[in-house]
């Protein structure tokens, strides 16, 4: 079978808190690990959307509703569903690994910096369909 859950595939969440919120694969583990003995993935993904904004507002009103927060979380393959969209993610990939979930802070550290990159390509506007909310 065909690999397809690779690194910067943008998936759903279809189980637990995020349910319905949209993430994308960092880092995959296909055949599992001695402590996790299935199919898993690290997801950063968006928790909390960027409302509209229209012309009529002012600068910092834009930038408060143009706020998001983000997530990191190790996910089993059956709680995800792949997308055809994929996201370039050379800034994301340096702050995650599957040691900082062992420690809350380096956690907290990894989700600013995710914030920070995913803030700042959600201003320039790329990957639209990313930073909207899932409606269905």
């Amino acid at each position: 079978m065909v690999k397809f859950l690779k690194p910067g595939k943008v998936v759903i969440i279809l189980q637990g808190r995020y349910a319905g919120k949209k993430a994308v694969i960092v880092k995959n583990y296909d055949e599992g690990t001695k402590d996790r003995q299935y199919g898993y993935c690290v997801v950063a993904g968006i928790e909390r959307y960027p409302l509209k904004v229209n012309k009529s507002m002012g600068t910092k009103k834009i930038a408060r509703r143009s706020r998001i927060k983000t997530f990191v979380k190790v996910i089993n393959y059956a709680h995800i569903m792949p997308t055809r969209y994929g996201l370039e993610l050379d800034d994301i990939k340096e702050n995650i690994n599957l040691n900082m979930f062992k420690e809350p802070t380096q956690r907290a550290t990894a989700k600013k910096a995710i914030k920070k990159t995913l803030q700042n390509r959600y201003t320039t506007g790329k990957n639209k369909w990313f930073f909207s909310k899932l409606r269905f």
